[in-house]
């Protein structure tokens, strides 16, 4: 049995049963916290809903017939507002696990409630390392990307190319502080020079004119972009109509294939970035794609975010079967401690594992945006530049500070 509720800030707005509930059998609580109006809502939003339905789908056509229901909810980027909705749901919905938080400030927040609950976060959409880190715990795991992976792939890689003098344009909260910080480490470590920042209001900012001014005056060859979503894309887009993409490299430290197709091939020809997930990479993603499409938002195809939330939700539930539905329900830690002593597979990112930090390994891909002339479809918009190995991809074990690293 599925059943989905769709929840506002705090208040339930209804509930979609999908099937008949068996008598007397536990049932698996999901919460999805995510974004649903902000600039975010395209990477997260109700693709990340069609993408857990389908993982709850592809996990019964597996053998495993559990009770799921979904919760969903925005966090409007806000930590007082998510963390409310997460200690509400932990408390008086029996929420079991809670999943997306794509806002690293409210993720961090979150993981320490699991950790007091005793209940289960999958960090499917959060980006600070510092998850797997110096605030790992026993009590989630971070799944999809973190700005590690990201920045030792795109930054490293545009050092090596010849773009070695860097500028920043950060987003003013934890997870663009991150960001900046992971990438300048990498550039330095390449041989390269960072020569000024700039930090914008975050969520509030939509004309870049003055930093991207900054930009071009500090004459770098690179502009590093540390946020995400419709900030990329409206950055990219004005950095297009101010001509700075002709003087400087855009490398998209966190920039997603809907946000490349909401900036348009002609702005983002050349933009550089790394992702773990692309719906072309093969068999398996091409396959994938083709299951979930008909349930997407229309015009939307899946992101690296909502492929994270769909391989974490079909681990957690092959793991609740391993471990029993009543055992899973009763901690979250031994949830997590059985998803960490199972091999992961699924379409979206292949075979793989979740290391004893908490952190999920597989591959990442560096991609480069093809011109206007080289694509086929709307959403064919990337060459594949080169792969880095899931032991390359993240960050080294004993580097981390986590606590349990072992």
């Amino acid at each position: 049995m599925i059943q989905f509720t769709r929840r506002g800030a705090i208040a339930a707005t209804g509930a979609i049963p999908v099937a008949a509930r068996a008598q007397n059998r536990p049932v698996l609580r999901l919460g999805i916290l995510g974004d649903l109006s902000g600039p975010y809502r395209d990477l997260s939003g109700l693709g990340t809903m069609a993408c857990v339905r389908l993982a709850i789908a592809d996990a019964k056509a597996q053998g495993i017939d559990l009770d799921v229901e979904v919760l969903h909810a925005d966090h409007q980027h806000r930590p007082d507002v998510g963390t409310q909705i997460a200690r509400e749901w932990f408390d008086r919905r029996d929420v079991d696990a809670i999943l997306e938080v794509n806002n690293s400030a409210i993720a961090l927040a979150v993981a320490d409630l699991a950790r007091e609950k005793d209940k289960l976060f999958l960090a499917t959409g959060p980006a600070t390392a510092d998850l797997h880190g110096s605030r790992c715990g026993p009590n989630h795991v971070h799944w999809t990307y973190d700005t590690w992976m990201l920045a030792h792939g795109a930054g490293s890689a545009t050092v090596r190319a010849g773009g070695d003098s860097w500028f920043f344009l950060t987003a003013d909260y934890a997870f663009g502080h991150a960001l900046q910080r992971d990438t300048a480490q990498a550039v330095e470590a390449a041989g390269g020079r960072v020569l000024g920042q700039t930090r914008y209001p975050f969520p509030a900012t939509t004309d870049y004119s003055s930093f991207l001014l900054q930009a071009q005056a500090s004459r770098a060859k690179v502009l590093g972009l540390a946020n995400a979503g419709t900030d990329t894309v409206n950055a990219v887009k004005q950095a297009h109509e101010f001509g700075l993409t002709r003087r400087m490299k855009l490398v998209g430290l966190l920039c997603l294939l809907g946000d490349v197709r909401a900036m348009g091939a002609e702005a983002a020809q050349g933009l550089l970035t790394t992702e773990p997930f692309y719906w072309d990479l093969n068999e398996r993603t091409r396959a994938f794609t083709q299951r979930v499409l008909p349930a997407m938002p229309t015009g939307i195809y899946p992101s690296t975010n909502h492929a994270g939330a769909y391989s974490a939700v079909l681990h957690y539930l092959k793991a609740a079967k391993a471990l029993g539905v009543a055992a899973t329900k009763a901690s979250g830690r031994a949830a997590v401690t059985q998803m960490k002593a199972m091999p992961t597979d699924d379409d979206c990112f292949g075979p793989g594992s979740v290391r004893s930090d908490g952190r999920k390994l597989h591959p990442a891909y560096l991609f480069e945006v093809k011109t206007p002339a080289e694509v086929r479809t709307g959403w064919d918009l990337y060459k594949l530049t080169g792969t880095i190995p899931a032991d390359q991809a993240m960050r080294p074990l004993a580097e981390g500070g986590c606590t349990m690293a072992g």
